[in-house]
């Protein structure tokens, strides 16, 4: 996993979990549904990277 990529994974999945705390707090709907899509996003792209380092070796 190149450290930029990871970095914006983790970076997504932070921000998405924030998000998702607000809008609980809040009680705001869209906002928690927009930090669950940012986490998985997050997710996904650290999957993606696991995957191109899995190939690599």
């Amino acid at each position: 996993m190149t450290a930029s990529e990871k970095a914006k994974a983790k970076t997504e999945q932070a921000a998405g979990k924030v998000k998702e705390a607000a809008g609980s707090t809040v009680g705001n709907e869209r906002m928690t549904a927009e930090g669950r899509a940012e986490q998985v996003k997050g997710d996904a792209r650290q999957a993606k990277e696991k995957i191109k380092d899995a190939g690599q070796h």
